[in-house]
């Protein structure tokens, strides 16, 4: 049976991560010249226009069925970075976006935890421990320096022209790349190590540790 309460202390927060994070892609793109997000309608936090049927659906309801832990992704905005006023220079700024909207909820969440603490409210405070946390997984997981990771944007942005070209050819082989590393456990050694410290360090911030 379906406990609904931590479906729903786990499902919000994390559609609320990919969703933000997805439109600030988005947002940022349309300020540095490129409209495609716009145009196609995903420059907005109705989650149902960011819906990916396998990462936002059935990866994250085989994970909590099968170990009570929800994680996802969104369906990525278009970006033509060619359309961008500074192809190189606006990529970084359109990759860095998203990461840095994860690290601005977690700081929310981290607000709603102060708040739900202080009235007592264990329903809030387990919603918002659930949304610091996949919000710092998502913006460490995707600064890997690895394309199309955002980390890997921001990496082939900052590289000479000549390199980036080289570099940015790995992109068909990222994702493969990233399972394998996963699979060989970059999540326990080095993803979950720093969401950790970086939760302590906010958590010690506000005194709640």
């Amino acid at each position: 049976m379906i406990d609904i309460q931590t479906l729903l202390i786990y499902a919000i927060p994390v559609l609320f991560a990919i969703t933000v994070h997805e439109t600030a892609h988005g947002w940022v793109a349309s300020l540095l010249g490129d409209h495609s997000a716009r145009m196609m309608g995903r420059i907005t936090l109705n989650p149902i226009k960011h819906i990916d049927p396998v990462g936002t659906i059935l990866v994250p309801a085989f994970l909590y069925f099968t170990s009570g832990f929800i994680f996802g992704w969104a369906k990525p905005v278009p970006v033509n970075f060619s359309a961008l006023r500074s192809p190189r220079q606006d990529m970084l700024w359109v990759a860095i976006a998203g990461p840095i909207s994860n690290f601005l909820m977690a700081a929310l969440w981290l607000g709603v935890i102060f708040i739900a603490i202080n009235t007592g409210s264990q329903f809030f405070v387990d919603m918002a421990q659930v949304g610091i946390q996949i919000n710092l997984l998502l913006a460490v997981l995707n600064l890997l320096p690895l394309p199309p990771l955002d980390g890997g944007r921001v990496l082939s942005s900052l590289l000479p022209p000549r390199l980036s070209y080289q570099y940015d050819q790995l992109e068909p082989y990222g994702l493969y790349i990233l399972l394998g590393l996963l699979f060989l456990g970059i999540f326990q050694t080095v993803i979950l190590p720093i969401v950790k410290l970086i939760q302590q360090w906010a958590f010690g911030l506000v005194g709640l540790i």
